[in-house]
């Protein structure tokens, strides 16, 4: 193999670039559409798991990103005001997205990739390369010439979302529902620097409707949503950064590689943010092609069929739990109806399914302390409705 060709300068992408070029020792060029200085966003959370696996692949990246990150652990969740401490659990890694990528792109150009930046590849077959890594995201051009033998499939959540940024400070993540007359609203707060927050405001699909969301202008809308979460804001302004409210898309591919084209991150599996891991996943999606191909150098073909036998059983296991969660919020209506602070703490942190009763009394035990008295009576209660 002499030469790889990806499609998309985001997160996952520069990374596997990066790689590349150090593990493989081949010719790696990479092609963003948007300029070099361009994200869309604020700030994403490298969750502490992720970081460990990318230690492993590249040390230098590794304690590049951590570096540039602030850490984050317990976080406060709020009902109408009325709040809860969760306090423990794993560690999280608030970056800046266009910090990350400016740690991936300078690692890139001293390795040796080339990078070329305002560029949209229409074709990515035009290229002569022995591999095509698609990495260009829900909307991948890289897939949209084989959706049939990539086996894609998609469809649309009812809820909706807007990424914004704020200057108000967060010393712990929050998480805030709100039940209004208008509806049911809900929003994440997390500082990723010592300047600015990434402030993440949803609603149910009866509320985009009811508030009159659905008529506003982009600029409405945030005005809107600031005074809907006026106490979480604390009198700081929401900032906007193409930061429209939109229902996201759910897509997922069956078979990840077709011919010489795989796809990887966003391009493969579509995120959401609901648990933090979107860009965890699209990076350790690089990590184990990787693997795959040093394990295969001379064999494309095998390398990218090892690819997806090997990283499939743990990438199901992130997306299941994602999907449990993104539905967890599909619903949360009829949980905010029934439901007081502490049960609903209880839910939201087992939603995915992941955390027994033990693990919830080993890594949160200052939570489950205060409140675990509580515990037997929610899941008795859970236990009736369910049957």
């Amino acid at each position: 193999m002499r030469k790889i060709v990806v499609i998309g300068g985001g997160p996952s992408g520069l990374f596997f670039a990066l790689m590349a070029r150090r593990r493989l020792g081949v010719d790696v060029e990479v092609y963003e559409q948007n300029p070099r200085d361009a994200t869309f966003g604020f700030g994403v959370i490298l969750a502490e798991g992720g970081h460990g696996a990318f230690r492993d692949a590249d040390p230098e990246a590794a304690d590049a990103m951590a570096a540039a990150s602030r850490m984050t652990r317990d976080r406060i969740l709020s009902l109408d005001g009325e709040s809860v401490e969760i306090e423990g659990g794993p560690w999280g890694g608030a970056i800046a997205r266009i910090a990350l990528l400016n740690v991936l792109q300078e690692i890139c150009e001293r390795r040796g990739v080339r990078v070329t930046y305002g560029e949209r590849i229409e074709n990515p077959d035009r290229f002569d390369a022995d591999l095509i890594v698609g990495a260009d995201g829900v909307n991948s051009v890289v897939r949209r010439g084989y959706e049939g033998q990539f086996g894609a499939s998609s469809w649309t959540l009812k809820n909706r979302m807007a990424w914004y940024g704020t200057t108000c400070h967060y010393d712990k993540p929050i998480l805030s529902f709100q039940r209004t007359g208008k509806g049911n609203f809900w929003a994440v707060g997390y500082s990723h620097s010592d300047s600015q927050s990434t402030f993440v405001a949803e609603c149910d699909a009866d509320a985009w409707q009811r508030s009159g969301l659905c008529r506003m202008t982009m600029e409405e809308r945030r005005g809107f949503a600031e005074g809907i979460f006026a106490r979480e804001l604390a009198g700081h302004p929401l900032l906007s950064n193409r930061s429209d409210w939109s229902s996201l898309p759910v897509m997922r591919c069956a078979q990840w590689s077709v011919g010489h084209r795989v796809l990887i991150g966003d391009a493969r599996c579509s995120p959401h943010p609901s648990i933090g891991s979107g860009t965890r996943i699209a990076m350790e999606d690089a990590i184990a092609l990787i693997r795959a191909l040093e394990a295969h150098r001379h064999d494309v073909p095998s390398a990218l069929a090892e690819f997806q036998r090997q990283h499939l059983p743990q990438s199901n296991k992130l997306v299941l739990a994602m999907e449990k969660s993104f539905q967890w919020y599909e619903d949360v209506g009829d949980k905010l109806c029934s439901q007081d602070v502490v049960e609903l703490a209880f839910d939201y942190m087992t939603r995915t399914g992941r955390l027994s009763e033990s693990r919830l009394r080993a890594e949160y035990p200052e939570f489950m302390a205060q409140y675990g008295s509580r515990w037997e009576q929610w899941r008795h209660g859970r236990e009736v409705l369910n049957s």
